[in-house]
């Protein structure tokens, strides 16, 4: 039986709902690039400092194990379409650059228009590193994308529109299993949301979830992202059914 604040419990329940399936198809069939992109992100200093500013900031949105998995997966998603045509020092930088912006893209998380105020934030910490005027404004409108539903300005060129296209599909990936074993409890538990008020807006969020699957922008975010969402809400209704089952 889960009372309304056993939320271990419910956590606890919920894991084990999430493990009884494969990891998304993604991280099988890229598994290299999702591994280089890894090994860049913890190996830039420009990145690693945002990260500490990150750390530093009280309300970053959905935490930092939210901000790495977006970084990693945009990262890949650069590294799976970006290299026809360029040089490897330039698929690099473009992978610097959308990890910078997975890292800071929910840095005014909490505010009102998040995506708006988080790409002015962004470009002021921006002004500190060594880049070029035009690869700050290609984070910050990357960072302004990013919201589900909302209008997206396009950007000035092919590689600074794969640059917001790839945030916001590594974004929407998290809105698959990491919905139910991560960001669910990142919201509730501050807040002492009792769990019968979170399953009486259970069927509704997952309807909203549904509705990602026909927004993701990238070719690799249109062939996977689906696969994301689809874990997610099995997940998410077998965690319905049995909290339903056990609550008191």
């Amino acid at each position: 039986m889960v009372s309304d604040y056993n939320y271990e419990e419910a956590r606890n329940v919920c894991e084990k709902i999430a493990a009884s399936f494969d990891i998304p198809r993604f991280y099988r069939e890229k598994a290299r690039e999702v591994e280089q992109s890894r090994r860049l992100y913890e190996h830039h200093p420009h990145v690693q400092a945002c990260v500490a500013i990150l750390q530093e900031n009280e309300s970053y949105g959905h935490g930092l194990t939210h901000a790495r998995k977006v970084v990693i997966d945009s990262g890949a998603i650069i590294l799976i379409e970006g290299t026809h045509g360029v040089t490897e020092s330039f698929l690099h930088r473009r992978v610097l650059l959308v990890h910078l912006a997975g890292v800071l893209h929910d840095i005014k998380r909490s505010s009102p228009n998040h995506a708006r105020e988080g790409a002015k934030e962004a470009y002021s910490i921006l002004r500190r590193f060594d880049l070029e005027e035009t690869e700050r404004k290609a984070i910050s409108q990357a960072i302004e994308n990013h919201e589900a539903f909302q209008p997206h300005q396009p950007l000035d060129t092919i590689f600074d529109q794969l640059l917001s296209d790839a945030l916001y599909d590594a974004d929407k990936f998290r809105w698959g299993p990491d919905n139910f074993t991560e960001m669910i409890w990142d919201i509730i538990i501050p807040r002492k949301i009792p769990l019968s008020t979170v399953l009486d807006r259970f069927t509704a969020g997952l309807e909203g979830i549904e509705k990602i699957r026909e927004t993701f922008r990238t070719v690799t975010g249109r062939e996977y992202g689906p696969d994301f969402i689809d874990l997610g809400l099995e997940i998410g209704r077998q965690l319905y059914a049995a909290l339903n089952t056990n609550k008191r």
